[in-house]
């Protein structure tokens, strides 16, 4: 299964700001849409934000505001744009794919047919 490619994690004082990047270029046209995604060890993974091949995005309630979800006009890099960061966005950052199905509801029910899970990026963000 061909995996997505994250980078541009770190550590970061509250307040400051993070970019993350996906690769999304291995899908290239069988993306239906590419969602960010975090977890730290004592939760499950959840849902932060989604964006369309159109371009449309859509956000958890927590991230709302803060985050922003973006893609390069070829549509092969998406971007998590994070600021006003607190120390409770700690946590491994991943992006992952829908080629098949729907991406709606939003926010989803849980995390099926999401593919091409990376290896992640930690981000830290101390108070």
């Amino acid at each position: 299964q061909m995996q997505m490619a994250e980078s541009g994690g770190g550590s970061v004082q509250a307040g400051g700001s993070l970019r993350l990047s996906c690769d999304a270029s291995k899908y290239y046209e069988n993306i239906l849409c590419v969602g960010w995604f975090r977890q730290v060890p004592w939760k499950e993974r959840e849902v932060v934000g989604m964006i369309y091949r159109s371009g449309r995005a859509f956000y958890a309630a927590s991230v709302e505001v803060r985050f922003t979800v973006s893609q390069t006009d070829d549509k092969n890099m998406v971007f998590l744009q994070m600021n006003s960061l607190v120390p409770e966005d700690t946590a491994m950052y991943y992006c992952a794919v829908k080629s098949a199905g729907s991406c709606w509801p939003w926010p989803p029910r849980d995390l099926t047919g999401y593919n091409g899970w990376g290896q992640g990026n930690q981000v830290t963000v101390s108070s």
